[in-house]
């Protein structure tokens, strides 16, 4: 009976220890043990950025796996049907049903000037969506998506990409967080003219330039965005906890490369962590 308690009371301390454990500054993490014969790997990804953070290493684990898995199979020849099909607010809501005349008029002017689209054509869109449709107007670089060069590698070694969810699985999350929310920062940023939203994101770049995952997700908590602060159990933590069975599946089959948001990698229900709990070495590559 005395030893069992002790195991208890050690294997409690040991996960208090692993979870209170800073991760390193890596976008890059090797996947092994608990029985794989060949390591996978994981990588954070950034869909808005100047400059990939794509090095010797990651070319490395790439030639190490056979397939790439991504939050969404890019490649699935149905994805821009599904997507147009998951753009739009349920029950016949529109963007302008929510928001006043004179607030109607003003995000009309700026979506033609910053997304080349007046309100009318887009009014049933989730307002989280179009919110998308601006990102390249927060960079002063062309923009580049990390997802696209991951795809674009594989393409070149011959191999399938594959998605830990599906294109409805991803919209279906900005129907579950209120469209009133969603409007109101889509306004917010109508209103300031996407200074702050500018700021964010060079803020956004720096850190993930510097690999900092623990920093990463500390922005998304901290950000002036409702959406990103407080949702992140919709965000972020559900999406994490379905994605690993489907890791665990596919990195037995063969060597996969995993790549998913930066911003899922950290923390306590990160990605990382959870593969930690669920047996798997996960160590960072530097």
């Amino acid at each position: 009976m005395t030893t069992r308690i002790i195991l208890t009371i050690t294997s409690f301390i040991i996960a208090l220890v692993t979870n209170a454990q800073k991760l390193d500054n890596s976008l890059l993490w090797k996947i092994s043990g608990n029985g794989l014969e060949k390591p996978s790997y994981l990588y954070g990804t950034m869909h808005a950025v100047c400059e990939t953070n794509i090095d010797e290493d990651v070319m490395k684990a790439f030639e190490e796996t056979d397939q790439l898995y991504l939050e969404l199979d890019m490649d699935d020849p149905n994805l821009q049907a599904s997507m147009m099909n998951g753009l739009m607010m349920k029950d016949g809501i529109t963007i302008t049903s929510l928001i006043s005349e004179d607030d109607a008029k003003l995000l009309d002017a700026f979506l033609i000037k910053n997304v080349g689209y007046s309100l009318s054509l887009i009014n049933t869109f989730k307002p989280f969506m179009v919110s998308t449709m601006y990102l390249p107007k927060l960079l002063d670089c062309p923009m580049k998506a990390v997802d696209l060069e991951l795809m674009k590698i594989s393409k070149e070694q011959n191999e399938e990409t594959f998605g830990l969810e599906t294109v409805e699985d991803q919209l279906a999350v900005f129907d579950r967080i209120p469209y009133k929310v969603q409007i109101e920062e889509l306004m917010k940023v109508a209103k300031n003219g996407l200074v702050n939203d500018k700021k964010e994101i060079q803020k956004m770049l720096t850190v993930y330039k510097s690999e900092n995952i623990e920093e990463m997700l500390k922005l998304t908590k901290d950000s002036d965005n409702k959406i990103t602060s407080k949702f992140s159990e919709e965000l972020l933590i559900k999406r994490n906890k379905n994605w690993i069975p489907i890791i665990e599946k596919v990195v037995k089959e063969k060597p996969t490369f995993i790549g998913v948001g930066a911003g899922h990698l950290a923390g306590n229900n990160g990605v990382i962590k959870l593969l930690q709990k669920q047996g798997y070495n996960v160590e960072p590559i530097k």
